[in-house]
């Protein structure tokens, strides 16, 4: 199998590099001139797309975007999920205008609330809800009940999992021991303390993980995505399921990136049996939110557990948790969007991305792969992984770096954390044709 040379990858990033200057000076005279901003961005993840200085937004709409100098791009990154359902999706919009008119926040419910409620309990099947402003707090908040409820000290990732950022889930494994993952900044007490981790798809793993009696709740998303997409083997799922119930372990799904398998997320399309589940920011169209469900029984135990004396010291809610602006922006997204027919056009979408990178590298003799869940697909730079540990070995930065740069150079932006394409419903098969045009003459260059 071919391999890329690395003489040829550095003195092509130059050369992109410069281009990428050159073609955006505007962009370049906002990052000289922004001194009050660290970094010069308003959030660090806002820092991490390749290029000397990060592009600058003009505006959004649909499936594209334009920035400060003009250029337009296909947006295969979607706000990381956030803007899923498309950018300026306009019924979402005149519904988070109509509410702002009446009142954001009052910290008092409201009948969307209510319509939000029955329709997740419709799309994933758990009875009861709360909400969050993000899937971070509700992972957290989740947890906290998980522990309340059983009386166990621990919770169970898995290894290179991304729930947000919650101290407890920023882990990694060493050998048998829980370690903080790389790059975790002033984490508040040693992982080994609060969690355990066992690798995807090993079950004999999970099983010996368990036995220790000590863990409260097993959070999962059902395909690995921030580390890349990591699909599980047949049966993994399951065993999963069978295997948190013989220890009294709550399983809690975590589908805030894996909503791109379907309406009802991989809970529904594969039939999972979840304790409780998280979701946010795709739900909001672009508006901040967060819900956790659960279980009717242990919808029961969380019950009892808010209505006691010490409930305002808690560590659960906020006073913008499930605001009224919120809530008009999820209910007018699961009314307009993340629909069954649209999923059947992005999955279409998907399905001929993948189709297009694999024949761009196959042809070359690369040894590289390319993973598809729903309306969500990736490449990688070496066969398929089966664990997060073997994502994490294969990453190469300086091919993400400039197959990213590549590419936002002629107008398609990727998920800049890896190599991943989501579609939303405004999408079309030309989108696809761009980038995968794009891609084949990135390779050529790169080997041929």
């Amino acid at each position: 199998m071919r391999t890329v040379d690395r003489t040829r990858l550095a003195a092509l990033m130059q050369v992109e590099t410069q281009r990428f200057i050159d073609t955006h000076p505007k962009s370049a005279a906002h990052a000289q001139t922004t001194h009050t901003l660290i970094g010069g961005v308003p959030m660090p993840w806002m820092r991490r797309w390749p290029g000397p200085f990060p592009l600058v937004l003009d505006a959004a709409s649909g499936a594209r975007f334009t920035d400060i100098d003009g250029h337009e791009y296909v947006d295969l990154c979607l706000g990381d999920t956030g803007a899923m359902t498309g950018h300026a999706h306009r019924e979402v919009g005149e519904a988070v205008s109509k509410q702002l008119a009446r009142g954001a926040t009052v910290m008092l419910p409201t009948p969307d609330a209510v319509w939000v409620a029955n329709e997740l309990e419709r799309r994933f099947g758990l009875p009861k809800w709360q909400f969050a402003l993000s899937a971070t707090d509700a992972n957290r908040f989740a947890l906290r009940f998980a522990r309340a409820i059983t009386g166990k000290p621990k919770v169970l990732v898995h290894d290179w999992c991304y729930h947000g950022t919650v101290d407890e889930t920023l882990v990694v494994a060493l050998g048998d021991r829980t370690t903080s993952r790389g790059g975790a900044i002033g984490p508040q007490v040693n992982p080994a303390l609060t969690t355990r981790v066992v690798q995807f798809n090993d079950v004999a793993g999970l099983e010996r993980v368990l036995a220790h009696g000590d863990v409260a709740c097993m959070l999962i998303e059902p395909a690995l995505t921030n580390i890349g997409i990591v699909l599980p083997e047949p049966g993994y799922l399951a065993a999963v399921r069978e295997i948190t119930r013989k220890h009294g372990v709550l399983l809690i799904i975590d589908e805030t990136h894996t909503i791109c398998a379907g309406p009802g997320g991989c809970t529904k399309e594969w039939n999972l049996e979840p304790d409780m589940f998280v979701i946010g920011k795709t739900i909001g169209g672009g508006i901040p939110v967060g819900a956790y469900g659960m279980s009717a029984e242990v919808g029961v135990k969380v019950e009892q557990l808010q209505l006691s004396d010490g409930i305002d010291v808690s560590g659960v809610g906020g006073t913008l948790a499930g605001n009224a602006l919120s809530m008009a922006a999820v209910r007018a997204t699961l009314t307009h969007a993340l629909l069954p027919e649209q999923f059947v056009h992005t999955k279409q979408l998907a399905t001929s991305w993948t189709l297009g990178v694999k024949a761009a590298y196959e042809r070359r003799g690369l040894a590289w792969s390319v993973q598809q869940l729903g309306s969500r697909a990736e490449y990688w730079f070496c066969p398929p992984p089966r664990t997060g540990a073997d994502a994490a070995a294969a990453v190469d930065h300086d091919l993400d770096a400039f197959m990213h740069l590549w590419a936002i150079n002629r107008g398609v932006l990727l998920t800049p954390f890896h190599n991943m394409a989501l579609f939303s419903p405004f999408h079309q098969q030309s989108d696809v044709d761009i980038h995968t045009q794009q891609f084949d003459d990135a390779l050529t260059a790169l080997v041929d």
